[in-house]
């Protein structure tokens, strides 16, 4: 399109963010191109210049429809399951990952000492009981952390005692 065919007010299809939409052209810009209005997500966006712009577009019907409005359909209306339909195979080759938590807990139970964050992430991955998702640098403090949140926020209740600076083994069961 040439600038000279573009006219405030009018509709154009125009190329915004690699899609094709149709825009409102609301002003000139005093930066060059023109300010518009994307239709489809009511937002402002610039034209810079006439190349964007598409072609002309026709006016969208602003008369509200007559009649009443569609509803939605309830969930309950939904596709009733027949009796024969079998039931989801479980995945038995994907198995859930043990948490650090756990792992902790698994670790501390076989060791007869308590032991320090470091020694326990060494013992999980070497009996593969837990990995780092990703390749975190402190692995050790992330498990100080959370077995000091469960001490505190479960207080009796929590698997974890703290026995010394460092130090962490499980707590007797009552």
């Amino acid at each position: 399109m040439k600038k000279s065919d573009v006219k405030i007010g009018n509709h154009y299809k125009a190329k915004v963010t690699d899609k094709i939409v149709t825009v409102e052209i609301l002003a000139e810009n005093p930066h060059g191109g023109w300010d518009a209005k994307n239709l489809s997500t009511g937002k402002t966006v610039r034209i810079k210049s006439p190349q964007r712009l598409r072609g002309a577009a026709p006016k969208p019907n602003t008369v509200a429809p007559v009649g009443k409005p569609k509803e939605k359909p309830s969930k309950d209306t939904s596709k009733a399951k027949s009796p024969t339909t079998p039931k989801p195979v479980q995945n038995t080759l994907r198995t859930k990952k043990m948490s650090i938590l756990d792992a902790a807990a698994q670790v501390l139970s076989e060791a007869k000492e308590p032991l320090n964050c470091k020694l326990m992430i060494k013992a999980m991955t070497d009996k593969a009981y837990w990995e780092p998702a990703q390749s975190g640098k402190t692995p050790a403090n992330t498990l100080h952390a959370a077995i000091s949140k469960e001490i505190k926020t479960k207080a009796g209740e929590s698997r974890f005692e703290k026995v010394g600076r460092g130090q962490f083994a499980l707590s007797p069961q009552k």
